[in-house]
């Protein structure tokens, strides 16, 4: 049961900055109240009302083209078809940082454990004050904020640390040291994960359009760079060949 205790229109400040959320529940009423009270706030709200849905929400979005992106996820647990945990899990998996707020009927300490530790941000057990959901909305896109200011300049992804104004490298922990070639190539890949590049664009994007050698050297760098980051270079983990059409990271 969801404890209305809505705050009153114009109690708070609303939001200047178009941040938008994407509310994840399987529950119209809870579902809808919560869009509600989000929107009256100032917030750009996306409903999706089970597991998969949710996923197809986050992979259009996530598309290269998309001019939208997912600041804030409010996330139930017990979905249909893909519950909230596996969602979770996928996500952090990904390397996709976005801010998740757990929804759980579920209030033992050891469920509150367990979201916490597959990577939720924050976790409020149903009944809930509307108020407090809010609150932590807010304080949520804050941090995350503050954050994004502060690691702007930092990539990563599963064990690979890429530092963009110092230039360097970690692997599983471990500082690599990368050509300018290496460095910008894994830049660039870092940058758009999951994009598959062929060797035309990678030769225009980091030698340049007026290169006039053997774009071969693209496989020679890209060699070089799975030696330096992969466990195994020929079975790559990071930098994937996606045959007839060029690599992809991720």
């Amino acid at each position: 049961m969801l404890c209305l205790d809505l705050p009153p229109i114009g109690a708070n400040e609303k939001v200047s900055i178009n941040y938008n959320i994407l509310v994840v529940e399987d529950e119209q009423l809870i579902r809808n109240m919560i869009a509600l009270n989000l929107a009256d706030e100032g917030y750009n709200v996306i409903q999706a009302e089970n597991g998969r849905e949710a996923l197809n929400v986050l992979e259009r979005i996530g598309e290269e083209n998309s001019k939208e992106k997912i600041d804030l996820i409010i996330l139930d647990l017990m979905l249909p078809e893909v519950n909230g945990l596996d969602i979770c899990r996928l996500l952090r998996y990904r390397g996709n940082n976005i801010p998740i707020l757990i929804l759980s009927a579920k209030a033992a300490e050891t469920d509150r454990v367990l979201g916490l530790e597959i990577g939720a941000d924050d976790y409020v057990t149903k009944p809930f004050s509307m108020k407090e959901l809010i609150a932590r909305c807010r304080a949520l896109l804050r941090r995350n904020n503050i954050n994004n200011n502060i690691s702007s300049a930092i990539r990563q992804f599963k064990d690979i640390t890429l530092y963009t104004t110092e230039c360097r490298v970690t692997v599983r922990g471990e500082e690599v040291s990368l050509s300018p070639k290496e460095f910008r190539l894994l830049e660039l890949f870092m940058t758009y994960p999951k994009r598959v590049w062929d060797r035309e664009q990678l030769i225009e994007n980091i030698w340049g359009a007026d290169f006039l050698g053997d774009t071969k050297t693209v496989d020679v760098h890209i060699r070089w760079l799975r030696e330096k980051l992969e466990l195994d270079p020929s079975n790559p983990e990071y930098i994937v060949t996606v045959r007839g059409f060029g690599y992809r990271f991720g």
